[in-house]
């Protein structure tokens, strides 16, 4: 069993919780990943700062634009992914386009992340038809390749994806970037049920969860949640990383809290 796929365990729903590495700065990004795993998160996502993040929304590129600034490098995301494995057990994903992996060298890129104790790997704009290569050199590093499935995935794409994602599969609740929302879409659950009929694997649903009620609704459905840009703000918000903590034990409460059962009409 992969050290991603560890993560999800009967009667217990993964909290995952992102940050982007070298925001606000490189030196805070072992203390941020210290209280996601303190205060519940299972799994930590390490984004890859990129100058043109198309799939993500306002506050994920800030905080990306920032980062490039601070000069965070695929060199620089991978030492502080080494130093906070050396620290954390949680299972670690970098999240990243396919651009700075081809840059890298996919070979050199995969086998610099199982050196720096990276679990899992998310490329959003990597489809499946196009992740041959990438599938085959992850999976000889013990590196798990995540596909994105949307609430636009055909039936085809759907299967395409149960048949090669490894660890889990990231299911974007919404069409567009990612971004804390009011309200999650209505038709979640019907498309958790649609990917469900076909994959095995366990399914997170991130985009847009912002708060524990919206998070309690995914638990109910799903067997991850996905949070980032709400951490993000929290982050921009104060500094010491206490609210940061205070929110993420909430959503910790929230995911472990009773299914509500519905009444019978």
């Amino acid at each position: 069993m992969s050290g991603i796929a560890s993560s999800f365990r009967p009667g217990r729903k993964a909290l995952i919780g992102y940050v982007t590495v070298g925001y606000p700065d490189i030196k805070t990004t072992p203390e941020i990943a210290a209280v996601l795993a303190a205060r519940g998160c299972d799994i930590i996502e390490l984004g890859i700062p990129f100058s043109d993040p198309l799939a993500d929304g306002a506050t994920i590129q800030k905080a990306s634009f920032t980062a490039l600034q601070n000069g965070t490098t695929p060199d620089v995301c991978l030492e502080a992914a080494a130093g906070i494995r050396k620290k954390l057990d949680v299972p670690l994903a970098f999240m990243t386009y396919y651009n700075p992996v081809l840059n890298y060298g996919p070979e050199a890129f995969c086998r610099s992340c199982r050196e720096a104790g990276i679990n899992g790997l998310i490329v959003p704009d990597l489809p499946p038809e196009e992740g041959a290569e990438l599938e085959t050199i992850t999976a000889g590093n013990d590196i798990d390749l995540i596909y994105l499935l949307a609430p636009t995935s055909t039936a085809d794409r759907i299967a395409a994806v149960a048949a090669r994602s490894r660890g889990f599969i990231y299911l974007v609740s919404l069409t567009g970037v990612t971004g804390a929302r009011d309200t999650l879409p209505a038709d979640l659950e019907s498309f958790v049920r649609r990917v469900r009929e076909k994959a095995g694997q366990p399914l997170c649903v991130g985009f847009g969860v912002a708060t524990p009620e919206q998070a309690g609704r995914v638990a109910a459905i799903a067997d991850g949640v996905i949070v980032g840009s709400r951490l993000l703000q929290l982050i921009d918000e104060d500094a010491t990383l206490a609210r940061l903590g205070t929110f993420v034990a909430s959503l910790r409460r929230a995911l472990d809290a009773p299914p509500i059962r519905q009444e019978a009409n």
